[in-house]
């Protein structure tokens, strides 16, 4: 059943353009040149700066890319396209991105589309971009520092299965996102074993900035998705909802090019150095919000944890004389001290606390609290 409900899902989210806008023929120099089949005549004339690719992936296709050069870019877009379009009509809006955002530029046709083989299904999708994503590295010699993955719609699944596996990837860009296959279809608000394309538990994984970019009156899929995707980023970016946009028009916009700009220029601008330091405040702060919720790692001795209302360390505390339990059975005898304020694991009467308030031994003179 669940198998038939997934099937059933990836039907409803694939459609390539039939026939495809483009073919893919070899010239004498055996350079590959994708050719309108409209007009059979080349798709880019005389477009020194773009490169049509044949990539192999591990599930047995060849899928087709346009590599986009630029000489001015310092980054690199990767761009997981829609579900219902094709690499032939997306070449024009390549060659803005690459000009206006000043980046190098890949987009690919996923199995099934254009003049890539095989069929379209979720986990074909999630090889093609690991595909992709190699060529760029052996091929340009691009690395995960200098890349920004791009999703638009049904695109932003393999975008986030890559994103998820790149901890130092520059960033992510959601466009008209989808937070899984079915909540697409049913509207639900739980995920399901036979859902496809599971972004909204991907999305937690993703250490780098996301941008999500959404139109309000999107009615394929719903603004609450981005605004969703968006939330549960660890790293958000300032969002951009585009007032009155749809879920294809919105690069009509000025505000897209316009934001979009800005989150590509603050990413060129982020150093290395600057990102494996953030990476590393993140995860210290996580740490400590972590130790804050058990008890001193280690050093507890009971299941029901208390601290001394007045130790300063509390939320990072890491010792033993912070934490503790009247009357723990547990506690071995001769702990020693455990007053906040006391030096060392010492014995003596003054330090450890045995009254009914606060286990003072000396009761009516206790310094401990």
């Amino acid at each position: 059943m669940g198998c038939m409900v997934s099937q059933l899902a990836a039907k409803f989210a694939f459609f390539p353009p039939t026939p495809p806008t483009y073919q893919v023929k070899k010239r004498d120099d055996g350079k590959l040149v994708a050719v309108s089949t409209a007009s059979s005549l080349p798709i880019a004339i005389d477009d020194s700066s773009l490169d049509v690719l044949s990539i192999p992936t591990k599930r047995g296709n060849k899928i087709v890319a346009f590599y986009l050069r630029n000489p001015y870019a310092r980054l690199t877009l990767l761009y997981s396209h829609g579900n219902a379009a094709d690499l032939g009509q997306l070449y024009d809006l390549f060659v803005q991105l690459k000009a206006n955002l000043r980046v190098n530029l890949i987009g690919y046709d996923y199995s099934g589309y254009g003049a890539s083989t095989g069929e379209p299904s979720e986990y074909d999708t999630y090889a093609d971009i690991e595909a992709v994503y190699e060529c760029l590295q052996t091929e340009y010699g691009i690395s995960q520092e200098d890349l920004i993955l791009y999703g638009q719609s049904v695109g932003s699944g393999p975008t986030l299965h890559l994103a998820a596996q790149l901890p130092r990837l520059r960033g992510v860009v959601l466009h008209s996102a989808i937070l899984s296959g079915l909540r697409v279809l049913c509207h639900v608000k739980f995920t399901l074993c036979c859902d496809i394309y599971k972004n909204v538990n991907k999305i937690r994984k993703v250490k780098s900035p996301v941008l999500v970019i959404h139109g309000t009156e999107d009615e394929v899929v719903n603004w609450l998705h981005g605004n969703g995707l968006w939330e549960m980023a660890r790293e958000p970016y300032e969002p951009l909802w585009i007032k009155g946009g749809g879920h294809c028009n919105l690069e009509l916009y000025p505000d897209y090019i316009r934001h979009l700009c800005r989150f590509v220029q603050e990413m060129e601008n982020m150093t290395t150095k600057a990102r494996l330091k953030k990476i590393r405040q993140t995860v210290s702060l996580q740490k400590r919000k972590k130790s804050a919720s058990i008890c001193c790692g280690n050093n507890k001795c009971c299941k029901i944890n208390f601290r001394r209302p007045k130790c300063l360390g509390w939320s990072s505390c890491s010792c033993i004389k912070c934490c503790w339990r009247p009357k723990c059975p547990k506690c071995p005898v001769g702990l020693g001290c455990f007053k906040p304020s006391c030096t060392s694991l010492c014995r003596c009467k003054k330090c450890s606390c045995r009254c009914t308030m606060c286990s003072c031994l000396c009761a009516a003179n206790c310094s401990c609290w």
